[in-house]
């Protein structure tokens, strides 16, 4: 119980109480014994309806209403958003609402005891709630929880809704297409309520999320009429709005033994294995885009960097292949043998996969015998440069080339040309791979070379663990660039002859690239 005002004291009538009664699913007999208490001594039984007048919530409640309850139907004026009221559908509604609450107040100001009974629990997508909002900081109220439909979806299914770590998403059909699609490539499991009218773009996100598969529907949960089947399987137009989409717990058994190494020629399973490259960004979840926290969750197998698996969350029935960061090829390969044996394979990239990352040794794998029928798919991620460049401000807002100085894969020869030919076209550059405990002396003869054609004050932006938990961005000048202050997990923005940088009044510095460059 939850009091959100005291009972009026002194002279005159008290007020009445009000109550916001959830009755269940539909199914009477899951109706809680308080939900049945408070009905059985309530002076006044309020519901919704449309304008037929017909109440699923009245229906409900129906054996434990007597012939002395004052009953308050509280009809709607409009169902659909088509309407000429002047406030158009929203100002319908609150109208609606506004006059609802005046009426059942004038029964609390005369001493009434009003329940307002709603299917499901009321403070869940349920109407009692405008009701709640508008009079229970006036009145004693007491909300009674009741069986959401969800619940009774998952019961009727006899699925698991959620185990373990899994997160559940609620969402309303009503939000637009892409919104859904997002979401639900996501999350763990899902419920997609409100379906009818909405139904045909809950398919659609499903479908374009990877879902349908796993889809089941559930109409009418416990109520006469249910029907469940596969999601797949349902006709748009036999949808009503009291329906649901269930996509399940993705846990289904106790984790599966390795598999053996696939023997070299070893046929693919023919639609079902698929190589998956995700960016995972350069650092945690924060990073991670829905359609690729939607492809690691979905995925059998895990290939990767042991430091980039260890940032996806272990989960149930997953294998994890980790190995070290030089093995490149190797783990490309490993990943398409598990998917030619039929598994769903996901490659953990950081960053973006296709910015010196796993795309392109996968790509390189998949183009060779026996590899070339295995589908393999490339999904973005913010990008190191991208996500420093962020926290500097927008040293990046004009052109700029990205330059790795690693000269493990190609000659220093090749790596300075590429500096000199971007610095004499006057471009901001994001240096990758600066320096590792092996390679020691590349920044030093990165910033000799830049020196040759840059100002001293050109703005340099240090950025070291973006999005971790060691992250730092300081802006130094080039001439005070020290290579010691350099490794692995830094990126290096050198500015244009452009790149401002400045500081503001709060004690902060920002770097930006003008859009507008000098004419000539």
């Amino acid at each position: 119980m939850s009091e959100t005002v005291s009972e009026q004291q002194g002279t005159g009538r008290a007020k009445g109480r009000l109550y916001g009664v959830g009755l269940g699913p539909g199914d009477p007999s899951l109706m809680t014994v308080r939900a049945v208490q408070v009905i059985a001594e309530a002076d006044v039984i309020a519901y919704h309806s449309a304008r037929h007048g017909r109440s699923i919530a009245r229906s409900i409640a129906a054996g434990h209403l007597r012939a002395d309850h004052i009953e308050e139907a509280l009809v709607y004026p409009v169902t659909t958003e088509s309407t000429d009221h002047p406030g158009g559908y929203r100002g319908a509604l609150d109208e609606f609402y506004e006059a609802s609450a005046a009426r059942l107040a004038a029964h609390l100001d005369a001493g009434r005891t009003v329940a307002v009974i709603s299917e499901g629990d009321p403070l869940f997508y349920g109407s009692y709630q405008h009701m709640h909002k508008r009079l229970a900081d006036r009145y004693p109220t007491e909300v009674i929880p009741g069986v959401t439909s969800v619940s009774a979806a998952a019961a009727r299914l006899g699925t698991p809704l959620v185990e373990a770590d899994e997160v559940l998403t609620i969402l309303p059909g009503t939000l637009p297409e892409e919104e859904l699609t997002a979401r639900l490539a996501a999350t763990d499991a899902a419920v997609v309520m409100k379906l009818g009218r909405t139904f045909p773009t809950v398919r659609r996100a499903l479908e374009r999320s990877g879902r349908m598969p796993e889809a089941r529907y559930v109409e009418r949960a416990t109520m006469a009429g249910e029907r469940t089947d596969r999601l797949a399987a349902i006709d748009a137009d036999s949808v009503p709005y009291f329906s649901v989409a269930v996509v399940p717990s993705r846990i289904a058994s106790p984790t599966p033994e390795p598999a053996p190494a696939p023997a070299a020629a070893a046929a693919p399973e023919a639609g079902h294995g698929e190589v998956v490259v995700v960016g995972t960004g350069p650092a945690g979840p924060l990073w991670l885009t829905p359609e690729s926290r939607g492809a690691l969750a979905a995925a059998e197998d895990l290939v990767g960097y042991t430091t980039y698996l260890d940032r996806v969350p272990v989960r149930p029935g997953q294998l994890r292949h980790g190995s070290d960061n030089k093995v490149e090829s190797e783990r490309a390969e490993l990943a398409l043998d598990l998917a030619r044996r039929g598994r769903r394979v996901a490659v953990v990239s950081g960053g973006d996969p296709g910015v010196f990352a796993m795309a392109t040794a996968v790509l390189e794998v998949a183009s060779q015998d026996p590899y070339r029928s295995v589908p393999v798919r490339v999904l973005p991620g913010v990008t190191a440069a991208n996500a420093a460049a962020a926290r500097a401000g927008a040293p990046l807002g004009h052109d700029y080339a990205v330059i790795s100085l690693s000269d493990r894969l190609k000659p220093w020869e090749v790596i300075a040309e590429r500096l000199r030919s971007a610095v004499a076209a006057d471009l901001v550059l994001a240096l990758y791979n600066p320096g590792s405990r092996s390679r020691t002396w590349q920044v030093a003869k990165a910033r000799e070379l830049l020196l040759e054609h840059r100002a001293p004050d050109t703005p340099v932006v240090l950025a070291r663990d973006v999005g971790g938990p060691e992250e730092s961005v300081r802006t130094v000048h080039l001439t005070d660039l020290d290579p010691t202050q350099v490794d692995m997990r830094t990126i290096l923005l050198i500015g244009s002859s452009q790149t401002q940088a400045v500081h503001r009044d709060d004690g902060t510095e920002i770097v930006w690239t003008p859009r507008r460059y000098p004419e000539g």
